[in-house]
């Protein structure tokens, strides 16, 4: 962020949709679009010559489709955080976009006031847009997919501390760090820390990806009655 404003690129095929994207971004005084994108590759262009703070990408879109994009907006070095378009909240391609390291997905029907909440949000690098919305996506997603092998536990988590392991867990449920400091009796000055630390460990770059990552190694599964 410059001087305080939110840089934004526009990724969707429909030019309407970006227009109406645009119209409500540019209406607040801290939020600015950039530029805009038509497919992933034209996407990827743009990420590397403009360095928006936040990426709206829609999934399907030709040459490429808006899942490759995030992944390799994920792998580069670029500081871009993307927020996810999709039609349906339970959508499988809004799964796969959090996997490929998307912080956050919006529906494209999403009211005015929510969509600037959640680039704001995204943009400030807490990421909490929808928790429980996205745990219920994973858990669904999860539930109806074909059964996995037992997995091994993953090495990064042998560096977390009990009690890392423990806010890991709470914010896999969703919970946010007032929530989370109330749960466990600590301060949300001690839970923030924590939160910090379980995002370098892990290797992950928000909140978001935490609750991704829990559902991929087993932190935590549908089938456990206390998440």
């Amino acid at each position: 962020m410059n001087d305080g404003l939110i840089t934004v690129l526009l990724v969707d095929d429909q030019p309407l949709l970006r227009m109406g994207f645009r119209l409500i971004l540019e209406g607040e005084d801290d939020l600015v679009v950039v530029g805009e994108a038509s497919d992933g590759v034209q996407a990827l262009a743009a990420v590397e010559s403009l360095d928006p703070d936040v990426v709206l990408m829609d999934v399907r879109m030709p040459l490429m489709d808006g899942i490759d994009a995030t992944a390799k907006i994920s792998a580069s070095s670029s500081g871009a955080r993307v927020i996810i378009l999709t039609t349906f909240d339970l959508d499988e391609y809004a799964f796969a976009g959090l996997q490929a390291g998307a912080s956050a997905f919006l529906l494209k029907d999403v009211a005015p006031a929510e969509l600037i909440q959640a680039v704001r949000l995204v943009a400030s690098g807490d990421a909490v847009v929808a928790p429980r919305v996205t745990q219920r996506l994973l858990e669904n997603f999860v539930r109806n997919s074909p059964p996995r092998p037992a997995l091994q536990p993953d090495p990064l988590l042998e560096e977390l501390t009990p009690r890392e392991l423990e806010v890991a867990q709470h914010i896999a449920q969703g919970l946010s760090n007032a929530e989370i400091a109330h749960a466990l009796f600590l301060s949300e000055a001690t839970v923030k820390t924590h939160v910090r630390r379980i995002l370098t460990k892990l290797h992950v770059r928000d909140r978001v990806q935490v609750v991704v990552y829990a559902y991929e190694t087993g932190l935590v599964t549908p089938s456990n009655p206390d998440y």
